[in-house]
């Protein structure tokens, strides 16, 4: 690309201020204005702070992709993110209609099976990844967690002590059963993949404090364990871009477990680029075609504490 301004489009950008604010400072540094476009179902979002927030589809719309498509034309958009796990599909569908866009994203199969918990689940445990144990309603011991399989952000899982609860779930078919630990910790590891496959960063941090299935307080760590089993996971499900894989330690029997794999930027990711980890930078250098170095060098121990802050938006009609 030889123009030196370059407009990336979130999907689903909404809250996602501070990674607008990085991306810019990332084309900064590589000599480059970086203009961000956020596609949203509402323009009062907070992401307008930083963006242009264009009102769009809910991204299940049969008609979403061929929006997007007249959205990037309108911008001339060169980086597409997604950013919440419903858009991912289409990111994927994205990336294979439009090839002069960067869109760093995992091809469609692979994205759709792990954005659905039961078939994510059968495809880790065959892959011989370490995961929570897994009951079908007849098998199911207490205590047992169930999550929705297509559901987001923490949002309709359940916990249960007594069988007899668990059976009285409505739509039982549609969650993922596992055992419940009492007493672990939680994890993600923020990784970059390239397009050809090589892992240029892996930062395992801490889940200290989550919100709505976010984190809010946040530390990396280095973690052995942790960087060989996600390293696993990207090579067994070739993943590409910026993903995050959430683990649980389960503190009882000292064992890591695998818990979801998200093909996509976390929003606690913030933490691991303060820390170190460029991947803002990498996203900006791949799409103009910079040879990328792997890094390393990350500060463990860096801890990230959110805030509220709000955002005004008054009524102009």
């Amino acid at each position: 690309m030889k123009n030196q301004r370059l407009t990336v489009m979130l999907l689903g950008g909404a809250r996602r201020v501070s990674l607008a604010e990085l991306l810019k400072r990332s084309g900064e540094r590589l000599g480059h204005q970086v203009n961000v476009v956020s596609y949203d179902l509402s323009e009062e979002v907070p992401i307008a702070l930083e963006a242009t927030v264009i009102k769009g589809l809910p991204f299940s719309d049969p008609d979403v992709v061929a929006d997007i498509e007249r959205v990037v034309k309108e911008f001339d958009v060169n980086i597409i993110l997604p950013i919440v796990n419903n858009s991912l599909d289409v990111a994927s569908m994205l990336r294979d209609r439009l090839p002069e866009v960067f869109v760093p994203v995992t091809d469609f199969d692979t994205v759709s099976m792990l954005f659905d918990k039961v078939e994510a689940a059968k495809a880790f445990k065959e892959a011989g990844l370490p995961i929570p144990r897994t009951y079908s309603v007849i098998s199911a011991q207490m205590p047992a967690i169930a999550k929705p399989r297509k559901g987001r952000s923490s949002r309709g899982i359940h916990i249960f002590r007594n069988i007899d609860d668990l059976m009285h779930l409505p739509d039982l078919k549609n969650y993922l059963v596992q055992e419940y630990l009492e007493n672990c910790r939680e994890y993600t590891v923020d990784c970059y993949i390239d397009r050809e496959g090589e892992i240029l960063v892996t930062v395992p941090r801490e889940r200290l404090e989550v919100m709505g299935g976010e984190s809010t307080r946040t530390r990396t760590c280095r973690n052995e364990t942790l960087r060989d089993l996600s390293l696993k996971v990207i090579e067994s499900f070739k993943l590409r871009g910026p993903v995050n894989i959430q683990f649980l330690h389960d503190l009882a029997n000292d064992r890591y477990l695998v818990m979801e794999v998200n093909p996509r930027l976390g929003g606690g990711v913030i933490c691991s680029i303060y820390a170190g980890a460029p991947i803002t930078d990498y996203i900006i250098q791949e799409a103009l075609g910079i040879e990328l170095t792997p890094c390393d060098d990350w500060a463990s121990g860096t801890l990230m504490a959110r805030y509220f802050k709000e955002a005004i938006f008054y009524d102009r009609s």
